[in-house]
């Protein structure tokens, strides 16, 4: 048997001569079991609403964009289209084309993103999912074109759902010299009609900005011809998204980038990404502040069986074999408020994830009623080795004044 781990067990739980030592003990348990617990929450709430935000993408996001990898456009070939439909687990291609231009409804004006669409990007997105007033996907006929804007974006212009008047959109011209003497010939100017349908997602940017149209409306906005910005995928359901990612940026080649959905939303992500960090950071600072019981713990146990000590330095163990005594008092500490805060944490996140019990308020005014949790394995780990890296320093201090006790006592 391991006499150190022994000798820990054995002060652990036997009485001690002063009561206060068991009190501190309990303390440093409950304090790590605490700063565990909010450490394994906190995690798994960042982990839910990076799930949320991911929800919002599946109406308008295609599962795997194309893109080039200079410029904002490119001219695709029959050929290299047909590639990419032929790769296994593509289902759907449909090509789009995107830029920047100006809105103006009446006095109203906006900054928009004209996303100009081919027949296949209904398709695509099931976009019908979420248009609201008339149903019907509709970007052009014969008389003229329509657009479908975000719903946002329509309060902003104050069109309402069907305006009467047509919506003014300007794109600068990409050629020719800039004109000084008359500003507005340098832009291009197109008229859009809305077909009574506008689309709810739950992404501002979309719905405060996007207006979807047709690709030839969108081609003789910014003066092109056959150019489109990216090739968007949709996959078969059971496709394996990395693979067949893999296979399409082995057709297209070097030239271009294959974006997945979190790739294509990789500054909101990674927003997600830093505070989660920065709020991993700041609760392993409580755990500190938590794991400073434990100095006071084993220090007091130091001071309480110093005669222990000395009579087991007589019976020939080493100033190593006795620190190791404390460590191992100092990590059971730890060790057992860790595992109380990690179970705890784990029970509360899935009560949370059944039953929503903490909501988040507002009276509906969010997309969720509740904080959106997601309980990982490897946050779990991390959350132990945490715990682990700050109680081996907090040991740390108390051994010091050990060794400089028994050098004294050599002198």
């Amino acid at each position: 048997m391991n006499f150190p781990f022994y000798i820990a067990k054995r002060y652990l739980f036997s009485k001690k001569s002063h009561n206060a030592i068991n009190i501190i003990s309990g303390i440093s348990v409950c304090g790590v079991a605490l700063a565990t617990l909010a450490l394994v929450c906190t995690l798994s709430v960042f982990n839910g609403f990076h799930d949320l935000i991911a929800s919002f993408f599946t109406h308008f996001d295609p599962d795997l964009k194309v893109e080039a990898m200079k410029g904002k456009t490119f001219v695709p070939d029959s050929a290299f289209v047909a590639s990419i439909e032929d790769v296994p687990g593509v289902e759907v291609v449909s090509m789009t084309l995107e830029d920047d231009a100006m809105a103006k409804y009446k006095d109203q004006q906006a900054m928009v993103t004209i996303k100009g669409v081919d027949d296949n990007f209904q398709a695509l997105t099931h976009i019908e999912e979420v248009l609201y007033g008339n149903p019907e996907f509709k970007l052009y006929d014969p008389i003229a074109d329509y657009g479908i804007m975000g719903i946002r974006l329509m309060q902003l212009l104050g069109t309402g759902i069907q305006p009467f008047d047509p919506i003014e959109v300007y794109a600068p011209r990409r050629d020719g010299r800039v004109n000084m003497s008359n500003p507005m010939a340098n832009f291009r100017r197109e008229i859009l009609y809305s077909p009574g349908t506008v689309f709810n997602i739950n992404d501002a940017r979309y719905a405060t900005s996007y207006i979807i149209t047709s690709m030839d409306y969108a081609r003789r906005l910014f003066g092109y011809t056959a150019e489109v910005s990216a090739i968007e995928l949709r996959l078969q359901p059971d496709a394996d998204v990395g693979q067949v990612k893999r296979a399409v940026a082995s057709v297209v080649g070097d030239a271009f980038t294959v974006k997945d959905h979190y790739e294509q939303q990789a500054a909101t992500f990674k927003v997600v990404e830093i505070e989660k960090f920065i709020s991993y950071l700041f609760l392993c600072f409580i755990l500190m502040v938590a794991c400073f019981n434990i100095i006071s713990s084993v220090s007091m146990l130091i001071l309480d069986k110093r005669d222990n000590a000395d009579t087991l330095r007589s019976l020939g163990a080493t100033e190593g074999l006795i620190s190791r005594i404390f460590i191992y008092e100092g990590n059971f500490i730890a060790l057992i408020g860790a595992f109380v805060g990690l179970v705890l944490g784990i029970i509360l996140c899935l009560l949370q994830q059944q039953f929503g019990i903490i909501g988040l308020g507002g009276d509906g005014q969010f997309v969720v009623d509740a904080y959106p949790v997601r309980v990982e394995f490897q946050d779990i780990v991390l959350v132990f080795f945490s715990v682990l890296v700050v109680s081996a320093l907090s040991v740390w201090l108390p051994i010091r004044l050990l060794n400089r006790y028994f050098s004294k006592k050599e002198d």
